[in-house]
């Protein structure tokens, strides 16, 4: 299974907020230009993330983002599932009675157990764990450039 853009851009930005928001919100501006992220594109990722309580918004000119709780209580499965929805790999997995021959399909079976592991690691995996691993590959307390997930 293939995340979609939405969930790497999504993910690289609520990255970018985490390492970037100090005690005013970060401008989608910025995240857009760091990120190379076009602004409308972003806008449309922040109001699922605002929906599921992963982000807050603030409005007016010191507007902007930031998170809604600490990293250490944002796990990733979160934030995938705000912006992709499930993660079967196929429909069979979340609705058996797509198929006549789910419940004896052992390729079906596959099909679950691929998306629990994936689940295992995402739901494993926090947005502070993702801070933690780009300050030590930057090798910097604070990253001002890019970076890629």
């Amino acid at each position: 299974m293939k995340l979609s853009t939405k969930g790497r851009y999504g993910t690289r930005a609520l990255l970018d907020v985490a390492l970037h928001q100090g005690d005013n919100p970060v401008q989608l501006k910025d995240i857009a230009g760091r990120q190379q992220i076009s602004l409308s594109y972003l806008e449309h990722l922040v109001a699922p993330l605002v929906a599921a309580g992963i982000l807050r918004s603030v409005r007016g000119a010191r507007g902007g983002v930031s998170l809604a709780r600490p990293a250490e209580k944002i796990p990733i499965i979160d934030v995938v599932r705000a912006l992709e929805g499930s993660l079967a790999p196929v429909e069979c997995v979340d609705d058996a009675a797509q198929c006549p021959r789910s419940e004896s399909c052992v390729t079906r079976d596959i099909w679950i157990e691929t998306m629990r592991a994936m689940e295992a690691v995402l739901e494993s995996m926090t947005l502070a764990d993702l801070v933690r691993r780009q300050r030590e590959k930057s090798g910097v307390k604070s990253d001002d450039s890019g970076f890629c997930v």
